[in-house]
């Protein structure tokens, strides 16, 4: 039975893996997470009951632990996910940023390296390092055109740049010491238990309680938008079937403008919640000082993942924004639990 260790598997995309991977698959799963302020252990509660799920609190920035961590479970694939992820807080404190992304994914893969190392020659070709990164990373596109495989790196953000060097990392121990990797880089997620600090969980919220809902410049600023357990399941897939070495894009085929998509968490939740105290909920909407550095626009190629793993998306934008509407709608107790914490929906990184 393979053995998953998956890093971050507390946090949005991390928990959706894990929980896919109890759910859709026989595998052994140990999730690692420091939980910082974004991992959450009510997003795993589906799954603890498990017997092949097991949780270890450590740091992956703290050498001595994530290596005893990585010896002590023996995994055949690490899916590292931890990251500190938000382009604001990448403003507002870059420090917390080089650590967690930069030394944090070069302590692991050091880990990985002395473990991988130790095995038998048929367990050290099976073994996998899979890198999850961004689209952030290639910097910002005009009108036309998709970030693939091949497109130069160009960071804007804090953030950005420390995935960036992150994923550097990854393929130089693959070319140098011949650790089998894959580094993934997918567009802008949604869906189910994500931190109500992005856009659209943070949208859902304000709208339910009759806030502001704020939108950066005039909300031209386009994502493309990728449902976060269609991404499990692409993550899973490369992971499993991937080619050593190899970069993989995933994207959701889903660009919508900023201001679009706030408009249809509004118009969803006039229609199944409305509240005649707050009226149209499209009034509440409040253009702000824009994100310094903002790029205009990221759109992903996927065809590569769609030929050589088979995997598309199988939610519309639509499809998926419903559905992640009635999820917090009908999961308040965890949405609360959150917000009653170090987060309350503030705006971060204005950069003054």
């Amino acid at each position: 039975m393979p053995r998953l260790l998956v890093t971050g598997g507390a946090g949005f995309i991390g928990s959706a893996v894990v929980r896919r991977l109890i759910e859709a698959t026989e595998h052994e799963v140990l999730v690692v997470d420091a939980l910082t302020y974004a991992g959450n252990l009510d997003s795993l509660a589906p799954v603890t009951a498990s017997d092949r799920y097991a949780f270890a609190r450590v740091d992956i920035a703290d050498e001595r632990a994530i290596e005893a961590t990585v010896a002590a479970f023996a995994p055949d694939v690490v899916m590292h996910l931890a990251a500190e992820s938000h382009v604001d807080r990448s403003i507002d404190g870059p420090g917390a940023f080089v650590r967690a992304n930069v030394v944090g994914t070069f302590m692991l893969l050091q880990a990985c390296l002395k473990y991988w190392r130790t095995l038998p020659e048929e367990r050290r070709a099976a073994f996998r390092f899979h890198h999850v990164s961004t689209d952030e990373v290639f910097g910002s596109l005009g009108e036309t055109g998709a970030f693939d495989e091949t497109t130069a790196y160009d960071p804007r953000s804090p953030y950005s740049a420390s995935k960036a060097a992150s994923d550097h990392f990854v393929r130089a121990w693959h070319e140098t010491y011949g650790l089998p990797t894959l580094v993934t880089n997918c567009s802008n997620n949604y869906g189910p238990y994500h931190f109500p600090e992005k856009l659209i969980p943070l949208t859902i919220l304000n709208a339910l309680e009759g806030k502001p809902l704020p939108v950066y410049g005039r909300g031209e600023n386009v994502r493309d938008w990728l449902y976060v357990e269609d991404h499990a399941e692409a993550l899973i897939r490369v992971a499993e079937t991937g080619r050593s070495g190899e970069t993989y894009c995933i994207g959701g085929n889903s660009e919508r403008r900023n201001i679009d998509v706030v408009r249809a968490i509004c118009t969803i939740l006039d229609r199944i919640a409305p509240d005649p105290a707050i009226g149209p909920r499209e009034r509440l909407i409040t253009f702000v000082a824009d994100r310094p550095g903002h790029d205009q626009r990221y759109a992903i190629d996927a065809s590569k993942i769609a030929g050589e793993l088979d995997w598309r998306p199988r939610h519309s934008f639509e499809e998926g924004l419903e559905k992640t509407v009635r999820w917090y709608l009908d999961n308040r107790a965890w949405w609360e639990r959150v917000r009653s914490g170090v987060y309350r929906g503030e705006r971060l990184g204005v950069a003054v």
